[in-house]
């Protein structure tokens, strides 16, 4: 394989499990064939060794005493192979004096010192070489008693012709390596395609992020494995926040026209020139900190951060603090008690920014139709996620809204009460920054008498 080819290969998620995955057969596969012929090969010459020693308890069922009470070893051996020469199974049986020495007639015409003495009882095997041949001998020692009593140390020699070993583990390794390589491949092929069945989920995604990028799809709607939910919700996070922050500058721009109307109008009709000098200037500075405010307000708007998924995180706590503090000074000529209950572990997973534009346009509408006690509270929610949740609620002892008019009070540009200052935009504004955060508004009554707003963020 070329190295940028293999270079491109690594750079798949595929081609790197198929790499491992290959690796680790290999090995595997490798370790299993060593070991199988290792115990294979053991196995056999054991079997060769058990076969020398029945050889040898066979010579010595076989054997009988002379005339003169010596061992002696009959023509008619027990093995046949024993008396054919160059048969492959050979036997020695010599003292330990040299007096007595044997030759099985299978060794006519071979020199061979395959006898090494061993006391009684005492066996070893070893590889002699035999002509060209290697063969496998057990020398086993003896102790014989004649018919005098005296005892006679012999050791037997058995050997046998290694080759049909040789050829039967030779076979052995090429079935065993057949069977292995044949299985490899098998198993390569399966790995391969559970490979491409596992990712196929990743490459559905990446179908669907190319649809989304052409226009044929709006959001990921497709069923993901448990792994990839948390990553599909937010790219769909991602994707709502990118729309909803084009939304919100579109309605940014149509409220600051929507706005400009009225302090345009009032100028126009000031260049009247009948009218006195001090009446103009007075409605010019006027409509000009009415405008100033107005754009500022669209601006902070427009600015707002929108969800961001990755990690940002606000502490609530502080941000009330900071609020009402700010709150107090506003409303300095009115006697408003405002009470905090904001749990030290509340967070806000998002932007700070948004975070004080949600609790900034809720305290100051009940700071506005409060009769003098707003409470707040922040709460966290617990979840299995790892995000937890948010519960923020605010509410005072004003008049209320009416069940009846909570969906208008939402609903931008609308005012339900025109005495107090405003454009009706700032609880339309919240819902819509909750919204995009996923998390839900409610409007009822409180336990103040007057209003309560309640915005809920689920754990994540």
């Amino acid at each position: 394989m070329a190295p940028t080819a293999f270079l491109k290969l690594m750079r798949s998620l595929h081609g790197r499990l198929l790499v491992a995955a290959t690796l680790v057969l290999a090995a595997f596969l490798g370790a299993t064939a060593l070991a199988l012929d290792e115990a294979f090969q053991e196995r056999t010459e054991s079997a060769m060794r058990e076969r020398l020693l029945g050889h040898v308890y066979a010579l010595l069922a076989a054997a009988d005493d002379d005339e003169e009470g010596r061992i002696t070893l009959p023509a008619d051996l027990p093995d046949p192979r024993f008396s054919n020469p160059s048969s492959g199974l050979y036997a020695l049986v010599q003292s330990r004096d040299g007096d007595f020495r044997w030759r099985s007639p299978s060794l006519t015409g071979q020199a061979a010192e395959l006898v090494h003495s061993q006391p009684p009882g005492r066996r070893v095997f070893s590889r002699e070489r035999l002509g060209d041949a290697e063969i496998h001998v057990l020398n086993f020692g003896v102790a014989w008693e004649d018919d005098a009593g005296q005892e006679q140390f012999l050791t037997f020699a058995v050997g046998s012709d290694l080759a049909p070993l040789s050829s039967e583990i030779e076979e052995f390794r090429h079935t065993l390596w057949l069977w292995l390589g044949g299985a490899a491949v098998v198993l390569l092929l399966i790995q391969g395609l559970i490979l491409r069945w596992g990712l196929q989920p990743l490459r559905t995604l990446a179908d669907d992020l190319r649809r989304i990028e052409a226009g044929t799809l709006d959001h990921l709607a497709g069923s993901y494995p448990v792994e990839l939910e948390r990553l599909t919700a937010d790219l769909n996070a991602l994707i709502a926040n990118s729309r909803a922050n084009q939304q919100r500058y579109r309605n940014a721009l149509d409220d600051l026209a929507h706005s400009l109307k009225t302090p345009l109008a009032i100028l126009r009709t000031a260049t009247d020139p009948t009218a006195p000098l001090s009446e103009l200037r007075t409605q010019v500075v006027e409509q000009v900190g009415q405008m100033d405010a107005i754009v500022q307000h669209q601006l902070r708007r427009a600015a707002a951060a929108g969800r961001v998924t990755l990690g940002q995180m606000t502490e609530v706590a502080p941000v009330v603090e900071q609020l009402i503090g700010a709150l107090r000074k506003v409303y300095r000529d009115r006697p408003l008690d405002i009470a905090s209950d904001a749990s030290a572990d509340a967070r806000f997973f998002g932007d700070r920014a948004d975070l004080m534009e949600i609790l900034g346009n809720l305290l100051d509408n009940a700071c506005k139709y409060a009769r003098g006690r707003i409470r707040l509270s922040a709460q966290t929610l617990a979840g299995t996620g790892a995000r937890p949740g948010l519960v923020l609620r605010i509410e005072d002892d004003g008049p209320g809204i009416a069940p009846a008019a909570v969906e208008r009070a939402l609903e931008r540009g609308q005012r339900l009460d025109s005495s107090q200052p405003g454009q009706g935009l700032g609880l339309a504004m919240v819902r819509e920054i909750v919204a995009v955060y996923g998390g839900g508004l409610t409007i009822d009554r409180g336990e103040l008498g007057g209003a309560r707003i309640e915005v809920r963020f689920e754990p994540a």
